[in-house]
């Protein structure tokens, strides 16, 4: 069963490099006049816009389904962000002071009261 996966990805791996060597060789026959470089350069430039152009409508669309995600949870979200921010202010002012206690105590064991020292 093995072997014959193996064979088979190396029979398509052999047949697959023929067209991928061709595809920017120079010495194409076919593309050794100028009018055949420039259709192909045509054809190529057509393939090139109408995917910018695919591209640029599914971006448009996630753009728009991201903008109606966004306005909903705005909504569900919209008194949880004040409760979120006084939360955080209180804590905040909570560690601040035990920092500041923090600070004198070690200031004060410095200082040679030993007692704030096993703080």
């Amino acid at each position: 069963m093995k072997t014959g996966m193996i064979f088979g990805a190396l029979v398509l791996g052999v047949l697959a490099v023929p067209g991928v060597a061709l595809a920017d060789d120079p010495y194409d026959p076919q593309m050794r006049t100028q009018a055949a470089r420039d259709r192909d350069r045509a054809i190529i430039r057509k393939l090139n816009q109408q995917e910018l152009a695919r591209v640029r409508e599914r971006d448009a669309r996630y753009a728009q389904g991201w903008a109606t995600w966004k306005a909903q949870k705005g909504r569900e979200h919209q008194g949880r962000d004040a409760d979120a921010d006084r939360d955080y202010a209180e804590a905040r002012e909570d560690y601040e002071q035990r920092m500041a206690e923090w600070r004198r105590a070690v200031a004060a064991c410095r200082a040679g009261r030993y007692e704030y020292c096993a703080r």
